[in-house]
């Protein structure tokens, strides 16, 4: 099959290398049969949302690339200056929050600042990719939640309701509307949206939309109070809402889906409290995105055409790599990933690469097993061990 490409991947490096790294991340990718991945431009120090933070991003990278890493910038409050500067140094596209993102080096933005950098983005040619949720129903939500236990998984369910995605795609569709700015809903999980989505795309918006292995393989009902390890925003949420997701895929409204690979040091998961409401929010699933989504999509009757499309053409189209990557054919990469999609294996931490091992997916069994991971023609996996560094930086240009 093509190697997979994932365009959703936090590798926090440099600045938060105790969280994860180049060298860790790009292993693991290789590992999950993944020759691609795009980089998020927050949670490393400084994050990549000036020139001199793309530099230093390029730097950190240098001699370390287990796979071809590409790198997305970021909009914040003030930084409009600097998008056609990180434009034209080869970043994949810019990325925002309409909330508070969790660190103080990448701050949300309002929509007067989407107002005056969209149409920039738009003269660029460059996308947009959008956190989607706004901070009014969350903050109405937190504020009701009262003596609620912070170890439930329903208390922090609830802190998160689908309005605050609903009213963000609702925004960013109109803003889209009005500038002309190409959109790209990161991480999706509210199937209330995708009727609105599906509309968008009827009339013509320049918008796409990825989901998670987490909100199509877990289920609210079935998460343990305490089990901080399944935190991440937006929230798992329940069954019915999963089954609706595959639904959106299953028609074309949600385009494809990444890993959204967000690691921390194990501590900052506070397990021992179970304290939903405080653990850090994220996800480690770099290298488990294939047998992951082929579980649960070969159940649901999905085929590997599919895959394909889900977990490689579309993700690189998106970022403008499609001539390269995600398909095998003359003229692309030789990007390949071998694997056996009949044999099962069971999640535990000695074959985990990413640096913390850390994840709501140990225990589980999964069915599909890479064998094999070709970038360039050179095998970087083969059953259990990793070779190179033979990764490159990729540039938009």
């Amino acid at each position: 099959m093509p190697g997979l490409v994932d365009t959703h991947v936090h590798v926090n490096e440099p600045g938060r290398t105790d969280w994860e790294g180049f060298e860790t991340a790009t292993r693991a990718a290789a590992a999950g049969g993944v020759t691609t991945l795009i980089d998020m431009p927050l949670n490393s120090i400084p994050a990549t949302t000036t020139l001199d933070g793309f530099n230093e991003k390029i730097a950190a990278a240098s001699g370390k690339l287990n796979v071809d890493v590409g790198i997305w910038g970021g909009v914040v409050p003030g930084n409009t200056g600097e998008l056609e500067k990180l434009w034209r140094a080869g970043v994949v596209g810019f990325k925002c929050f309409l909330i508070p993102s969790g660190v103080d080096e990448f701050p949300n933005v309002t929509e007067s600042d989407l107002r005056a950098a969209m149409p920039e983005l738009a003269r660029l040619g460059a996308p947009l990719i959008i956190h989607a949720e706004v901070p009014g129903p969350i903050e109405a939500c937190c504020q009701s939640l009262g003596q609620t236990s912070s170890r439930a998984y329903q208390t922090f369910l609830d802190s998160r309701p689908r309005q605050a995605e609903n009213d963000a795609v609702f925004q960013m569709i109109m803003l889209a509307r009005d500038t002309g700015c190409a959109i790209h809903i990161v991480h999706h999980s509210s199937a209330d949206a995708v009727p609105m989505l599906r509309r968008a795309k009827y009339f013509g918006l320049p918008l796409t939309v990825e989901t998670c292995p987490h909100y199509l393989h877990f289920a609210a009902e079935d998460i343990p109070d305490g089990a901080t390890e399944f935190k991440c925003c937006p929230p798992i949420r329940e069954r019915e809402n999963r089954e609706q997701l595959w639904e959106g895929l299953r028609e074309g409204t949600i385009d494809f889906i990444v890993s959204d690979h967000s690691p921390c040091p194990p501590e900052m998961k506070l397990r021992e409290q179970g304290d939903f409401m405080n653990a850090w929010g994220g996800i480690s699933s770099l290298q488990l995105r294939l047998p992951i989504v082929w579980t649960e999509a070969s159940r649901r009757g999905f085929t590997l055409e599919h895959l394909v499309k889900w977990l490689c053409s579309a993700p690189a189209r998106q970022i403008g790599f499609h001539v390269l990557k995600g398909s095998i054919r003359n003229g692309a990469d030789a990007a390949i990933v071998i694997w056996n999609p009949e044999a099962e294996f069971r999640v535990v931490p000695e074959m985990i690469q990413h640096r913390h091992k850390l994840t709501p997916y140990l225990g589980e069994t999964l069915c599909g097993v890479v064998e094999k991971t070709i970038l360039g023609g050179q095998i970087v996996y083969d059953n259990g061990a990793v070779f190179g560094p033979y990764g490159s930086i990729l540039l938009n240009k």
